[in-house]
């Protein structure tokens, strides 16, 4: 027994002097990632986080900046900003600029709510055809959809839409080429009376390509 104990601290007293004479490796320890303070994500729950990003309720009042998003959904399904092509300046006529995009597709494709908003208007007019005015969230800028073929189902003024939602499609009504139709959209920002069919002409197309 004395021995073995013996032997065995030999062995112990061996192994220990060869670990601290073996050579180590030089291993850099990383330092944690460390976020500037504008990016750092706030500190919480798992159920407040779960919250951050649950999707909006549609009661949910609207709320955002009161300045036009710098990039809109394509309003013609299918459509990508690559086939779009600028004519806001083209004449209309002797004495009318055009202001705004004329976006070619089938009668009967889809047309989408290019931003959030409210359904200001519906309205049929002899140019415009059956056209729809959605003010963005803020009330700020009107969005302008016409030559429509129909509305969707249902739509009605003062309805609350989503970026996305259908709100008509694709024809040529109006005074719009019967063998050519198209959606006209435009932009607009408000005056301070907000009407539906006043405003300031933007140019659709940066927005839409972006």
């Amino acid at each position: 027994m004395k021995a073995t104990l013996t032997a065995f601290a030999l062995i112990t007293i061996g192994w220990l002097a060869w670990t601290a004479a073996a050579p180590r490796e030089n291993i850099a320890v990383a330092e944690p990632l460390r976020l500037p303070p504008s990016m750092s994500p706030p500190s919480a729950t798992p159920a407040a986080a779960t919250a951050a990003i649950a999707p909006r309720s549609k009661d949910e009042p609207f709320s955002r900046p009161s300045s036009l998003p710098r990039s809109l959904l394509i309003p013609v399904a299918g459509v990508e900003a690559r086939e779009l092509h600028q004519s806001f300046t083209d004449k209309r006529g002797s004495d009318r600029v055009h202001e705004a995009l004329d976006i070619a597709a089938p009668t009967g494709t889809p047309v989408v709510a290019v931003d959030d908003g409210i359904v200001r208007k519906l309205f049929d007019s002899k140019a415009g055809g059956i056209t729809v005015y959605q003010f963005d969230p803020t009330g700020t800028y009107c969005y302008y959809y016409a030559h429509l073929d129909a509305y969707a189902p249902g739509l009605r003024e003062g309805q609350q839409i989503r970026r996305g939602d259908l709100i008509g499609y694709v024809g040529t009504s109006g005074n719009a080429p019967k063998d050519a139709p198209h959606l006209h959209f435009a932009i607009a920002r408000l005056d301070a009376d907000r009407k539906w069919w006043g405003g300031t002409a933007i140019d659709p197309y940066p927005l839409l390509t972006r």
